[in-house]
């Protein structure tokens, strides 16, 4: 049985919408900048919905997986909808995380709170 499922490689060796955007309505942040784990979010929002939304990881593949499967799942939800997304959810979005990973899905996690934490918040 493999390490990684199919699907976290896919979004490992593919990483969807990695990267910064121009001018974030919301940034979060998890992590120390190159100091192991470390995660970046930002997001464009319109009328309550997330509609754009980017990430820079430092880490492990399965930390970029975590991003890309991040972003992907909160796209067209509202604030509200992407507070209740879980680590757990992340890990299911991806076909199952090794035990020795799953600070990876937490890292995303943190980034997404960070970033809703306030609703009035600018990057």
């Amino acid at each position: 049985m493999p390490r990684f499922s199919e699907k976290l490689m896919e979004h490992f060796t593919s990483p969807r919408n990695s990267g910064r955007l121009d001018v974030p309505d919301r940034v979060g942040l998890a992590g120390i900048p190159n100091r192991g784990p470390f995660m970046r979010l930002d997001l464009r929002l319109l009328e309550g919905r997330i509609v754009e939304a980017r990430y820079q990881t430092h880490g492990c593949g399965p930390s970029i997986a975590c991003g890309s499967v991040l972003t992907e799942l909160i796209l067209g939800r509202s604030i509200e909808e992407a507070r209740m997304l879980t680590a757990a959810d992340l890990s299911d979005a991806l076909d199952g995380l090794p035990d020795d990973k799953r600070h990876c899905a937490d890292t995303a996690i943190l980034a997404l709170h960070d970033a809703l934490k306030d609703e009035t918040s600018v990057g």
